[in-house]
């Protein structure tokens, strides 16, 4: 189970933050947590594997362009998988913003967020198909 998503560029500033299974305490230890995760991701040397141990949890990460996409998930969840869902999510976001930038997501955290609901519901992956997510974001859009 997924228990957060993270989107930060190089700086540490958090561009989307998902918490499905938030941290005991308020919105400070979810700053702590996030400034923690931001400090690993980007002090770790491309030579080693994107997956860390943190906690009671695995963070798995990838790097697009100046943003680290990062996700945090149970202990005996498979990495792969996940490295995939990370990947399909930046499809779906350069699919519909067509060429993303981090500007986009700043701009429309509100489609951003309403894509990821599409794809993530409740800490599990709900849909896989790209065609199909777009599609229902794409309808949900006339309805407003």
């Amino acid at each position: 189970m997924i228990r957060f998503f993270l989107l930060q560029n190089r700086q540490g500033k958090t561009r989307l933050s998902k918490w499905y299974v938030p941290p005991p305490g308020s919105e400070q230890e979810k700053a702590r947590v996030e400034a923690e995760v931001h400090r690993f991701v980007t002090g770790r040397d491309k030579k080693y594997t994107n997956f860390i141990e943190y906690n009671n949890y695995k963070l798995i990460y990838r790097r697009y362009a100046g943003l680290f996409f990062t996700i945090a998930v149970d202990i005996n969840d498979n990495e792969l998988s996940y490295l995939e869902t990370i990947h399909l999510f930046v499809e779906l976001l350069d699919s519909y913003f067509s060429n993303v930038c981090e500007l986009d997501i700043v701009f429309n955290f509100n489609k951003v967020y309403s894509i990821l609901d599409e794809y993530i519901l409740a800490g599990e992956i709900e849909d896989t198909s790209k065609r199909e997510i777009l599609e229902r974001v794409q309808y949900l859009e006339k309805l407003d």
